[in-house]
C-alpha cells in the first residue's frame, strides 16, 4: 500500500470518528422542531441543504427517522418523500463507499470462515438481499450501510435497490411527519390525516412481517 493512500485512509477515518463523536455529543440538541426552525429560514436552498444534512447525518450514525419526520413536516408528503429518499440514499452510498475504501481489502484477508461464508451469501443474493433488509429493518440502518460496503456488491445494484425499497418506509414516516405538523397547527381534516398516518405505518409493518415470513419459509 502506498504512503499517500495510507494517509488518505487515516484522514478519512479521523473525519468519520470526529463526525460520529460530535453527533453523539450533540445528539440531544437536534430535534424535528430545531430542524424545522433552521431550515425554514433558508428559502429556496432549503431542500438542497436538507438533503446534504440528511446524507451527512447518515454517515455519522445520526437517527434517520428524525430527518425523515422533519422532511415530511417541512416539505409535505410528496416533495418530502423525494428529498428524504435522496438524502438517505446519498448518505447510505457515502457510508458504503467509505467502508469499501477503508476496510474491504482487510475484511477479505482477515475474516474468519463463517463470516466469509456470510459475506459470500450476501453477495450471491445480490439485490434480493439489499431489498430484503431495506424492507425489513432487522439491522440498524446506519450500521447496515457500512457492513454492506465490506462485500463485493456492485455499487449500482446497491444504490438503485436501496432507493426503491427504502421508498415504502420512507413514504410512511414522511407522511407521519407531515400529519404531525398539520395536527399541531390545527389544520383541516385532522382526524383523517392522523388515522391515515397510523394506517400507513401499520401497513408497512404488516408488509415487512409478510416479507420476513416468506423469506424464512424459503430458507426452510
Amino acid at each position: 500500500m502506498k504512503n499517500p493512500d495510507v494517509l488518505r485512509r487515516v484522514v478519512l477515518l479521523l473525519v468519520l470518528a470526529a463526525g460520529i463523536g460530535s453527533a453523539y455529543v450533540y445528539r440531544d440538541h437536534i430535534s424535528v422542531a430545531a430542524l424545522e426552525q433552521w431550515l425554514g429560514q433558508l428559502g429556496w436552498i432549503a431542500p438542497l441543504v436538507f438533503i446534504a444534512c440528511y446524507a451527512i447525518a447518515t454517515v455519522f450514525f445520526m437517527p434517520g427517522t428524525l430527518f425523515t419526520l422533519a422532511g415530511g413536516a417541512l416539505f409535505g408528503p410528496v416533495f418530502g418523500v423525494l428529498y428524504n429518499l435522496a438524502g438517505a440514499t446519498l448518505g447510505a452510498t457515502l457510508a458504503f463507499l467509505a467502508a469499501r475504501y477503508l476496510a474491504s481489502d482487510w475484511a477479505t484477508r482477515h475474516t474468519g470462515k463463517r463470516l466469509q461464508q456470510l459475506i459470500e451469501g450476501v453477495e450471491n443474493e445480490g439485490w434480493r438481499f439489499v431489498a430484503f433488509v431495506r424492507l425489513v429493518p432487522l439491522f440498524p440502518f446506519n450500521v447496515l450501510n457500512y457492513a454492506l460496503g465490506l462485500t463485493r456488491l456492485r455499487l449500482s445494484t446497491y444504490v438503485v435497490t436501496s432507493f426503491i425499497f427504502m421508498a415504502p418506509g420512507g413514504a410512511a414516516y414522511t407522511y407521519l411527519g407531515y400529519a404531525g405538523r398539520e395536527v399541531a397547527a390545527g389544520g383541516e381534516d385532522l382526524v383523517r390525516k392522523a388515522l391515515l398516518a397510523i394506517a400507513i405505518i401499520a401497513t408497512v409493518a404488516f408488509v415487512s412481517r409478510i416479507v420476513l415470513h416468506l423469506r424464512r419459509n424459503r430458507a426452510a
